[in-house]
């Protein structure tokens, strides 16, 4: 054969293998995790009365809602760490909120960030924090490219490939988070009334019956559902991207929150308050070449037992990326998923200033606590919390008055119980203690050695408590940031805190 055909089919042969391997990745999904701080599921799909979120709601409605997911810790950068690494947090040393951020704390042999195991599979990785050039938009439309880990990530290299969503388009298949600050106290949280048509009306929300029942509780609860359904409007923007730009049918949707909400008993707090998060994949609808996986119902809603750091190892085998031999997530769709879970497990230790050890497990029915420093108070001082959480100035003030009772009177109690044990069925606010009950024990001791076990699993490195001198660095800090603005303000700060947004209370006291 002449040398010129010889050429002519070698140019031939390499041109369809590679518009096979273009195909093949072509026909490889996208994923997108939309993540919203500190959002318990407050949304309608989940039964929230007053709150309206259409747009999450018609997510769930085509795709899947599951009822029982739940973060390991109740913080972010805890939990952050556990499920960007498909880690348990007391696993890998990254327990402590806001811990090992020096440069001392890299991450075990054989543990990595989810981005480092997809990259080698050919995924562009991105976190995203510009969704458009329109300037006025881009104010509110725009991620916060939030990472927030307790361990160090190896210098000079970076976690995420891009931070443009118009990026997206020429860089397939992509893994992709968006990250939305309107559910997390702050600015965000204190404006988000403003970007809606519709407010919620604090006479109709349901509050927890651990809260008294006043103005600054109900205005705190609506501006929390305020911001809840700003994020929806949020979503409802990603969604029009995705098709604008031609996405929507080959990308994968995972909503989440990164733990509870951000409320007195929910985050920080290892109760479903803090640990139970909204949960959503949307698998893309009419692409014959993505038929849906394995356990996925679209429409249904599911109880199955969902830990975040299952997230990380379904995100990988749907990516077609081996799962590696240390994650402790499991896969719960498609054809490598696993037994479904009988047991959660979490827990939380310092955060900021504020040291406690807990740990609880958790099944469909009961959930179990035990404390390692029942002496504390559960108003233990936070002063962040002191500055931010207007309900806690509430509880402080009416206290002071002699004026609660019930369950709000015992998160005043200068102690607390060693152990808890709830019947979530029964008691879904958790705030009937059964741990001393005869007809209970055999509930509690199964839940405790249940967790004894777990324990002993991941080697929980919480169990041995921090060098005196980390706390006290946080606790100096603490007092250095935030002292003179607690002494300076109204006794009666609660009633005009920013964070009731429009449901400001007029105040009555000087300071």
């Amino acid at each position: 054969m002449p040398r010129f055909l010889l050429a002519l089919l070698l140019i031939l042969t390499l041109f369809v293998s590679h518009s096979q391997n273009l195909s093949a990745a072509e026909q490889r999904p996208n994923i997108l995790w939309i993540i919203a701080e500190d959002m318990g599921p407050e949304l309608g799909c989940y039964g929230t009365p007053e709150v309206k979120t259409p747009t999450l709601d018609r997510l769930a409605k085509n795709g899947m809602l599951y009822q029982n997911a739940f973060t390991v810790t109740p913080v972010c950068s805890t939990s952050r760490s556990s499920f960007m690494t498909g880690m348990y947090a007391m696993a890998i040393d990254a327990h402590n909120h806001r811990s090992h951020r020096d440069g001392t704390n890299p991450l075990p042999q054989g543990v990595r960030v989810i981005t480092d195991w997809l990259r080698p599979a050919g995924y562009t990785t991105a976190n995203i924090k510009k969704l458009t050039d329109d300037r006025k938009l881009a104010k509110f439309y725009k991620g916060t490219g939030k990472t927030d880990w307790n361990f160090t990530y190896p210098k000079g290299k970076q976690p995420f490939d891009l931070k443009d969503w118009d990026e997206l388009k020429q860089n397939q298949p992509f893994y992709a988070q968006i990250n939305f600050s309107e559910t997390h106290r702050g600015g965000a949280w204190n404006t988000s009334h403003e970007h809606l048509d519709y407010v919620v009306d604090p006479a109709k929300v349901q509050i927890p019956p651990y809260y008294p029942d006043h103005p600054v509780t109900r205005g705190v609860w609506a501006q929390y559902l305020n911001t809840v359904m700003a994020v929806d409007k949020k979503v409802a923007f990603i969604l029009d991207l995705l098709k604008r730009d031609k996405l929507d049918k080959n990308t994968i949707i995972i909503f989440l929150g990164d733990h509870g909400r951000a409320m007195p008993r929910g985050k920080q707090w290892p109760y479903d308050s803090g640990l139970h998060i909204p949960l959503i994949v949307y698998w893309p609808e009419g692409n014959a070449d993505l038929p849906v996986p394995a356990l996925f119902q679209r429409g249904e809603k599911s109880d199955q037992l969902i830990s975040s750091i299952d997230l990380s190892a379904t995100t990988l085998a749907l990516a077609g990326v081996e799962i590696p031999d240390k994650m402790q997530g499991q896969v719960f769709l498609g054809f490598q998923a696993e037994p479904p879970r009988t047991y959660l497990f979490g827990g939380r230790d310092r955060g900021d200033e504020t040291v406690f050890h807990i740990r609880t497990v958790r099944d469909k029915q009961y959930r179990y606590l035990r404390n390692k420093y029942p002496e504390r108070p559960f108003l233990q001082i936070n002063r962040y919390k002191e500055t931010q959480y207007p309900i806690i100035g509430l509880l402080r003030n009416l206290h002071a008055k002699g004026e609660l009772s019930g369950p709000p009177l015992k998160l005043m109690a200068d102690t607390r119980p060693r152990e808890e044990l709830y019947d979530i069925q029964a008691d879904p606010w958790e705030i009937n203690n059964l741990a001393d009950s005869p007809q209970y024990q055999q509930v509690k001791q199964r839940l405790s050695a249940a967790l004894d076990t777990w324990m002993d699993e991941i080697d929980d490195k919480g169990r041995i408590p921090e060098v005196p001198s980390i706390p006290k660095f946080w606790d100096e800090r603490a007092i250095r940031n935030y002292t003179k603005g607690l002494q300076e303000r109204p006794k009666d700060w609660f009633k005009s805190a920013p964070g009731l947004g429009p449901y400001k209370l007029k105040q009555e006291s000087d300071k």
